[in-house]
């Protein structure tokens, strides 16, 4: 009877682990995965009200794998020089097809008014780039999957986005 017993238990973690390993886009190990490169095509303003304002950043992910890379939720960070805009978090769903690219929309909310300052002073000068760091984390797989970091970091020259 023991042995009956010890038997059905491992036919049963056999068949879990079966379907765990099935599931489309889990993973047991990592492999060779890659992270994607990042970069923020567009910003839409949502809403800007004096202490909360709501974007839409318009990120385009391109994965240098040769494999689908599936997203199942992205945080990140977003930085102007060295003042911390804003940190943020999506339950994005969504699919990189292998060595494509796709174009995900992330709702960003933050409060500008404790940097007002800071801020102001750096688009005084229309012509002096803006240092800006982009940082995020992206959970794959469904259940079971790597996280892959997404990084992006350059300048940005206010006069090219305001208009006189």
């Amino acid at each position: 009877m023991r042995q009956h017993a010890t038997r059905t238990t491992h036919i049963a973690m056999l068949l879990l682990l079966g379907l765990f390993s099935g599931l489309s886009g889990c993973s047991w190990f990592a492999g060779d995965l890659q992270d994607p490169t990042v970069r923020l095509q567009k910003v839409d303003v949502v809403k800007a009200k004096l202490t909360e304002q709501e974007f839409v950043l318009h990120l385009r992910l391109d994965n240098p794998n040769d494999s689908d890379l599936p997203i199942r939720g992205l945080t990140f960070s977003l930085y102007l020089n060295d003042i911390k805009l804003a940190d943020g978090e999506s339950d994005v769903w969504a699919t990189v097809p292998a060595n494509g690219h796709r174009t995900l929309k992330i709702p960003l909310r933050t409060n500008l008014w404790r940097n007002l300052r800071p801020i102001a002073k750096m688009l005084e000068n229309h012509d002096k780039p803006i240092r800006y760091r982009f940082y995020g984390v992206a959970d794959t797989g469904v259940i079971f999957g790597p996280s892959v970091h997404l990084e992006r970091n350059g300048e940005i020259i206010p006069g090219d986005f305001i208009s006189e």
